[in-house]
């Protein structure tokens, strides 16, 4: 079995990998480290877990265990590395924003690998450390990589993404509390966000002169979920694109080309990433969906793990969306 560690296990991507490593066939929890609820059990900040572990939050860290996971606030993940050593043998997951550039992957001596499956499988596979995607960056890229790498992505890109109030974090802010986000939407960071800078430096492994990429998040008035559309010029046809997105993405275990338009429910609560494509005129449309919890966050965090330690993709991460 492989023995883990949850560094900040409190807040939502914690409680992510708690309950999908508490079902996972190979994994086993050794620790789940919280500064705020050491000694309290995992159930008072995961009410749902409830009769499913006695375990405890600790303020301890077992610094041997065969891979850890850090579930930190951006910028903390550097800090806590810093303050606190594991052993050589240690495969170390981070779910932060820290190493996911390039001039930023190294921390003494250790060389983080981006860890999205669907383009870095192999290097994966070999890495100790890897730097976890962002939801907004795996979204997006996913609906954009298929036209990097046939070359078809010189136009600007116009993107528009709503992402669930979970995308906050759980730490309450004006405009993550109820009276706010119900019956409301709003744009933030626009054409600025930080998933800007790991966007472009994956669609650029495969196109160097890229078009301008204009992103516009938005919070939608629900709980999880990211919904993105990528619009740019393409001089094929549906079909075209359709077959080279098909083709792209035909080892892929948990990204899929619908042929039909999709919906946000289809993949909440699943670590899947669907993806759909419409053309009008010069114009291509690309949809994509996910949840940002599972395969924004936690979710492609064991998948990471299990191509690591050179089990099935996807052991552990057969869940079911909550479409009705």
């Amino acid at each position: 079995m492989i023995k883990t560690g949850i560094i900040g296990g409190s807040g939502y991507t914690g409680g992510e990998l708690i309950r999908i490593l508490l079902h996972h066939p190979q994994t086993t929890i050794d620790f789940v480290f919280s500064t705020t609820r050491a000694g309290k059990k995992i159930s008072s900040a995961h009410p749902d877990l409830l009769g499913e572990t006695e375990m405890e939050f600790t303020g301890e860290v077992n610094p041997n265990v065969d891979v850890v996971f850090l579930c930190l606030g951006h910028g903390n993940s550097i800090k806590f590395l810093n303050e606190n050593n594991f052993s050589a043998n240690t495969r170390i997951i981070d779910l932060s924003n820290d190493f996911r550039l390039a001039k930023d992957a190294v921390l003494n001596g250790k060389e983080f690998v981006y860890g999205l499956p669907e383009t870095n499988k192999e290097k994966i596979k070999k890495a100790k450390y890897i730097a976890n995607p962002g939801c907004f960056a795996t979204a997006i890229q996913l609906a954009l990589l298929p036209l990097a790498k046939a070359g078809k992505l010189g136009n600007p890109v116009h993107i528009n993404a709503v992402t669930g109030s979970t995308g906050a974090g759980v730490s309450l802010s004006s405009t993550s509390h109820f009276s706010w986000r119900t019956n409301n939407v709003s744009w933030y960071k626009p054409f600025t966000h930080q998933h800007l800078g790991e966007i472009e430096e994956s669609l650029q492994t495969f196109q160097p002169n890229t078009g301008e990429l204009f992103f516009l998040p938005n919070r939608g008035n629900f709980t999880r979920g990211i919904f993105a559309t990528a619009y740019t010029q393409y001089n094929g046809s549906e079909a075209e694109a359709v077959k080279l997105y098909k083709d792209f993405y035909a080892d892929a275990v948990f990204t899929h080309v619908s042929d039909g338009p999709i919906s946000l429910k289809q993949v909440v609560n699943t670590n899947q990433c669907h993806i759909h494509l419409h053309k009008h005129n010069n114009i291509l449309l690309i949809t994509s969906v996910e949840d940002n919890l599972l395969k924004g966050a936690s979710g492609q965090a064991v998948q990471n793990m299990n191509l690591m330690f050179g089990l099935d993709e996807s052991m552990g991460l057969h869940l079911k969306a909550g479409v009705f």
